[in-house]
């Protein structure tokens, strides 16, 4: 009798700590779920990421006047108000008109092309060469500078425009050590004297003087 009693008891107790195990289970699920659930409501409140744009920018500080290639340039990701105006997404193979820090977006006014005018109307872009090439690494874009011309026969000078801007000095060929086979600069030409400077580039000995502005 008191066997079937002691045989009666081990099973409560057994019963009893399989309910605890389960309880506890059941108490851990719950927290489980419950931090489930709290972590889904927050994600599900978060706002999402900002949008951006990928803008196309100077991996380094580049000089002007240098052919733009791909190792000198980056993307970056910049949200959409942020981005400037007329940002050029392939500008490899273009040459620089003006300076550009690292990290600087690429616009189409820091290439060398019609763009250089846009705040000149009534001006071009022209390429002009200058007779002399050391003289013409002396510049700087945004120099004023009056253009002149020398017949070489006659040798006398005149004044082929006074309110020239320099746009951009590109990067010398270094085909010539001889100052004299010149090098070309692009500048900002008021309308009225293209063709005159044109053809005195084709024919005649083309330098400058700095002007004042």
């Amino acid at each position: 009798m008191s066997s079937d009693l002691s045989l009666g008891a081990r099973l409560r107790d057994r019963l009893t700590a399989v309910r605890r195990a389960v309880l506890r289970r059941r108490r851990l699920l719950a927290v489980l779920l419950t931090a489930g659930a709290v972590g889904a409501g927050v994600r599900a409140a978060s706002p999402p990421p900002p949008a951006t744009v990928e803008v196309t920018v100077a991996a380094r500080d580049l000089p002007a006047g240098v052919l733009l290639e791909q190792d000198d340039l980056t993307s970056l990701e910049l949200p959409p108000d942020a981005v400037p105006a007329q940002a050029v997404a392939e500008p490899s193979g273009a040459v620089l008109a003006a300076p550009l820090r690292r990290g600087e977006p690429v616009t189409d006014v820091r290439l060398v092309g019609p763009a250089l005018t846009d705040s000149a109307p009534g001006s071009s872009a022209v390429p002009v060469r200058l007779s002399d090439a050391e003289q013409a690494g002396l510049l700087s874009p945004g120099d004023p500078i009056a253009l002149l011309a020398t017949d070489p026969e006659s040798g006398t000078t005149t004044t082929l425009a006074s309110d020239v801007v320099v746009l951009a000095v590109p990067e010398d060929s270094g085909t010539s050590g001889d100052a004299l086979t010149g090098r070309v600069v692009v500048l900002q030409v008021p309308g009225a004297t293209v063709s005159q400077v044109v053809g005195a580039a084709a024919t005649q000995l083309v330098t400058y003087a700095w002007a004042d502005r």
